[in-house]
């Protein structure tokens, strides 16, 4: 049952709260709002709701201004992001989200941080449009974004076939039991009949959300030792798989992750999840529901900067959350077991899986899929898609898995591979394989500096001093995002950057390889000269001082350059390096 008090135990509640109070179970007015010619934009409420369907409506600020001066309204466009648990679908989807791609959308493909796809650049009069076409391929976008549920991440692992076809069936059920019950979607996208009685029984309805749904959004992952690929520890909620023998036996679970925070506001910061205990594999479900309902029932409703599970742990502690939780399931979890990270990046090229299948990953910088000069990516990956009998997976790395081969097919899709160039990532840096950025501009609203259109030159500048200092194939992650929200989970890299105005970054230090801990400013409000001023002689220095099988995160805590970070609420406090 939905505590009454929800709304009032941390203050006035804010105007999201009002919105989805008012909204009759997500519906608002969007339905009205798709068919008004008058504008390409929809109401600033139904903007709000539209997040829970899927959507984000955006314009083009490349063209804002001049759009500004010729007093015509700005260029609005939409995103949809779809919901793929796991990150799995079928080569025939994946052709159905290529067509869109090309009849809706900027031509292009977004691989996400969360595993799956979204698409930039579709107008008002084509959203509708697109989401019917996703659902005839058994695809939809229902609480991809909002104060839900997110996509349920989990490791694409293509070598234990067995295991990760368990732990992706049970990314499958978390995220189905925990969609929101409502038909609002079904009724404004895909025209099902209209509910009359909705309003009448909340619980009804939603069962689990009730109807203001969560404070703010909340994510979770489940990783599989020894990649944590998907890093759990990010995760509002994350599950770390224990294997025993070759087989799962459950979980180990972790509480309160999450990248985002906002600039000059010391209240927040990112914080990494802790761990609470074990739990058997059959209970995820159940955990997974009451764990949700904690951060439901007493998340911040009034401050939507301080509403995200991780503030929810940090203002009553990490004991009380254990207590909570034990009392609502009835049954207490066990002693948290052993377990091993080594690290949270991806392995590119063919391997074999244990179910005699082969697997391919391939880099895809900044997870952009469209066909470049020289390097005819999207079409590439439509070829493929048109002889493959296996299924693409995407990576919490922005990358994609041609997964389960058949020997037979092999030749063939290896063919393809090189006919269009598909193998070019191999031939970057590690840095640059392990880099991720976030799209940031044009489209993005909350954007403060480039991100996904700027770290590749970033990086070709950088892959000077790797060679200079024979790093070229060391592994060290980097990662950018054009604001504080941390979508691309800057705040656990090696190096980190979060844009604060055009051109100017903060630049972090420190993180864990295998995404365990936190890195530290180093630097602030930098620009590309002195980004280069700062990391050549670190990076040289490293070359020459580390010891055997140190990662350079941990390598500049160890030489004294920056602190090490093992909670968020340590995160803000400067060493003394930074200026």
């Amino acid at each position: 049952m939905v505590k009454e008090d929800i709304l009032t135990r941390n203050g006035k509640p804010s105007d999201n709260e009002r919105i989805k109070g008012e909204s009759n179970y997500l519906r608002g007015t969007i339905a009205e709002g798709l068919k008004d010619p008058i504008t390409g934009a929809i109401s600033e409420d139904d903007n709000q709701l539209l997040k829970f369907h899927g959507s984000y409506q955006q314009d083009n600020r490349d063209i804002r201004n001049e759009r500004r001066r010729q007093k015509l309204e700005p260029a609005y466009q939409f995103m949809i992001r779809v919901r793929a648990p796991g990150g799995v679908i079928t080569p025939e989807q994946w052709l159905v989200m290529d067509e869109i791609a090309q009849k809706y959308a900027d031509h292009s493909i977004r691989l996400t941080t969360r595993q799956t796809i979204q698409f930039h650049g579709i107008l008002k009069w084509n959203l509708k449009q697109s989401i019917q076409e996703m659902n005839r391929a058994l695809l939809d976008s229902i609480a991809a974004c909002g104060d839900v549920n997110r996509n349920v991440m989990c490791n694409p692992n293509p070598y234990q076939s067995e295991i990760h076809a368990e732990v992706y069936d049970l990314a499958k059920q978390v995220s189905e039991h925990l969609l929101p019950k409502t038909k609002a979607y079904h009724e404004i996208w895909l025209d099902h009949e209209k509910i009359v009685d909705s309003r009448e029984n909340e619980e009804e309805v939603e069962p689990i959300y009730g109807k203001h749904y969560l404070p703010r959004k909340f994510k979770i992952g489940i990783a599989v030792p020894p990649s944590n690929d998907i890093d759990v520890f990010s995760q509002d909620l994350g599950f770390i798989a224990i294997l025993e023998e070759g087989k799962l036996k459950g979980f180990n679970v972790s509480v309160g992750g999450g990248m985002g925070m906002t600039h000059g506001e010391p209240t927040t910061y990112p914080q990494i999840g802790r761990i609470i205990g074990f739990i058997p594999k059959e209970k995820i479900i159940e955990v997974a529901e009451n764990v949700l309902k904690i951060q439901r029932d007493y998340g911040n409703r009034s401050n939507r900067k301080n509403a995200r599970f991780k503030y929810t742990i940090d203002a009553r502690g990490v004991d009380w959350v254990l207590n909570e939780l034990n009392e609502r399931l009835g049954w207490a979890l066990e002693k948290a077991r052993d377990y091993h990270f080594d690290h949270n990046g991806d392995r590119y090229g063919w391997v074999k899986g244990s179910n005699g299948k082969w697997h391919l990953t391939l880099f895809i910088q900044n997870g952009r899929v469209k066909d470049f000069d020289d390097y005819p990516l999207m079409t590439g990956l439509r070829e493929i898609a048109k002889v493959h009998k296996g299924d693409f997976r995407f990576t919490g790395n922005q990358n994609v898995i041609i997964a389960n081969v058949s020997p037979q097919a092999k030749k063939k899709i290896t063919a393809l591979v090189e006919q269009y160039g598909l193998t070019e990532g191999r031939h970057h840096t590690a840095l640059k394989r392990n880099s991720m950025a976030c799209v940031a501009f044009p489209t993005c609203g909350l954007a403060m500096a480039e991100s996904e259109r700027y770290l590749p030159s970033l990086l070709d500048k950088l892959e000077a001093v790797l060679e200079e200092a024979g790093l070229r194939d060391e592994d060290i992650v980097i990662r950018m995002t054009g604001c504080p929200n941390g979508c691309a989970r800057p705040a656990l890299a090696e190096i980190g950057f979060i844009g604060k105005a055009p051109g100017k970054y903060n630049m972090y230090l420190g993180g864990g390889f295998a995404g365990e801990r936190l890195n530290k400013l180093y630097r602030e409000n930098i620009g590309e000269e002195e980004i280069l001023a700062n990391l050549r002689p670190l990076l040289l220095e490293y070359a020459k001082e580390r010891r055997e099988g140190e990662h350079f995160g941990d390598y500049v805590i160890r030489a004294g350059h920056i602190e090490a970070v093992q909670s968020g609420l340590d995160f803000h406090p400067t060493s003394v390096h930074a200026k």
